[in-house]
Parts: structure tokens; C-alpha cells; sequence
């Protein structure tokens, strides 16, 4: 593959390391890393679930708040060189979870609901996200 074509899907663990800087190994390499990204001259791809990780991680275990965690991950969505198609579906999602005491798992199904893709549940936070919902 040619490396100018070549993306790299970021692991939570390099987004981690580079946004707690908590490793002496690891965060500088992340940093560095991560460095290329925000230039652009490296691409990459963040699924969401890495974000739900992320968010899990820095909420539970080092009890980060809400507001600073979305700031942190919504700043590395916005680096140049991440190709994401749905980055601005994942940075809605983030600003909900930043506003509101729902779940990112569900701010993300919000974001991502459209006439077209309708989310089924039988969660009632559907409607205080304005997602495209069905109610069970």
C-alpha cells in the first residue's frame, strides 16, 4: 500500500496516552504520533467505539468531567488529518454528551438517526436528543 494512500485507525490507547500524557513510554509516542495527525501528514480514522472507550476510561476510572473530556476528543476529531466520514455526526454526538446526563452510546445513535435510519428502542431520551426515533 502506497503510504501517502495509507490510514491508520487510532486505538484508545494511543488517544489515551496522548491526551492523560500519563505513560513515559507510550505518551510520547502517541504524542508524537498524534503530532503527524494534527498536521496532516499522517491519516486516520477514529470509530466511534474508540470514542465510547475513550469517554468510558477517562469518566470512570480517572473521573475526567464531561465538558472536558467532549473538549479533548472533539479537538482531535477536528486534527487534519482525520478522514472520518461520520466526524460530524461523532462531534454532534459529543456536544449532546456534553450537554445532557445521557450516554454517549445513545447521543451517538441521535446523531446518526435520520429519516432513513430510524433508532428503535425504548429509551424516551430518544426524543430529548430530537433523534429520529420509534418508541417500543
Amino acid at each position: 500500500m502506497n503510504s501517502t494512500k495509507k490510514v491508520y485507525l487510532i486505538d484508545t490507547n494511543i488517544i489515551l496516552r496522548y491526551l492523560l500524557d500519563d505513560h513515559k513510554v507510550h505518551s510520547p509516542k502517541a504524542g508524537a504520533f498524534m503530532a503527524k495527525v494534527f498536521e496532516g501528514t499522517k491519516k486516520a480514522e477514529i470509530f466511534d467505539v474508540v470514542i465510547v472507550e475513550c469517554i468510558y476510561v477517562m469518566e470512570k476510572y480517572y473521573q475526567i468531567p464531561k465538558s472536558e473530556i467532549s473538549t479533548k476528543l472533539s479537538g482531535i476529531l477536528n486534527f487534519s488529518g482525520i478522514v472520518n466520514l461520520d466526524r460530524s455526526e461523532i462531534l454532534e454526538a459529543l456536544l449532546k454528551y456534553k450537554s445532557t446526563n445521557i450516554d454517549i452510546v445513545d447521543c451517538l445513535l441521535a446523531a446518526h438517526s435520520s429519516p432513513e435510519k430510524v433508532v428503535i428502542s425504548f429509551d424516551k431520551d430518544m426524543k430529548k436528543l430530537k433523534a429520529v426515533s420509534e418508541i417500543l
